[in-house]
């Protein structure tokens, strides 16, 4: 069953990690995917030619979703290619750790530029067209991090703590016009940035987690499904963790 066949969306940060685990399976949902990517030309164009063969429309966009100006440009350009936009992945993240003490001023600007000015940015781009439309899923990923803290990840925290009330007011401001805006919150989830780290490390992490296990970037792209489908036509406002039961 393809829960978004026909549906248009928009993965930020879509050419990798999380955001390639969305496209690829909204793409196998039978949804037509606009992804972003920052840097990584060849990977982009590696999944388009992966996912060529699924039947819907994938293109990818060189895009800055910390700049408003790019993210409007972006969604004309998708909607103007695709004909609607009718769903928005906020995906786009980097992290800067380091204690507070140690802490740069540019390091904690960064950080929220990239993971909350540009949820900002992408959502506003969006929102006129979804008014019109009078429908559509916006779903922004937080993370642990924004609920709980953690030390060392002060910027990356605030971000992620800030999208959480972001979102709660986007949904509470569209909710009248069919727009549902929900936070997925993951928890730790195996990637190619994991996978950097000592098997140790990531053993602790694991054994840490009721499940017993990291999570994979499908995981989170099937809780973006869910939200994304009309199987969640009642849900708004909401946070999902998607995390093994580490914050229970």
């Amino acid at each position: 069953m393809k829960l978004l066949e026909g549906k248009t969306a928009i993965v930020t940060g879509g050419s990798r990690g999380i955001g390639k685990g969305i496209v690829e399976i909204f793409a196998q949902h039978g949804a037509n995917v606009a992804f972003t990517y920052s840097s990584s030309a060849q990977a982009a164009d590696a999944l388009v030619d992966e996912l060529s063969s699924t039947g819907v429309k994938i293109k990818a966009y060189k895009s800055n979703a910390a700049s408003f100006e790019e993210s409007q440009k972006l969604a004309d350009e998708v909607l103007k290619e695709f004909g609607s936009i009718d769903i928005l992945i906020n995906n786009a993240g980097i992290t800067k750790d380091n204690l507070l003490m140690r802490i740069s001023e540019d390091d904690f600007d960064k950080v929220i530029e990239v993971n909350l000015k540009s949820v900002f940015n992408m959502t506003k781009a969006v929102q006129r067209t979804m008014l019109k439309q009078r429908k559509g899923s916006i779903i922004n990923m937080s993370s642990i991090v924004g609920v709980t803290g953690n030390a060392g990840q002060t910027n990356y925290a605030a971000s992620k703590a800030g999208i959480i009330g972001f979102s709660k007011s986007v949904a509470l401001e569209l909710g009248s016009r069919h727009i549902r805006c929900n936070v997925i919150a993951p928890g730790f989830i195996e990637t190619e940035m994991t996978g950097k780290l000592n098997e140790e490390t990531v053993q602790n992490w694991r054994d840490g987690i009721p499940l017993k296990r990291g999570g994979s970037p499908e995981d989170i792209a099937n809780a973006c499904v869910f939200l994304a489908s009309d199987l969640s036509s009642y849900i708004t406002g909401q946070v999902i963790h998607v995390d093994g039961g580490m914050h229970t």
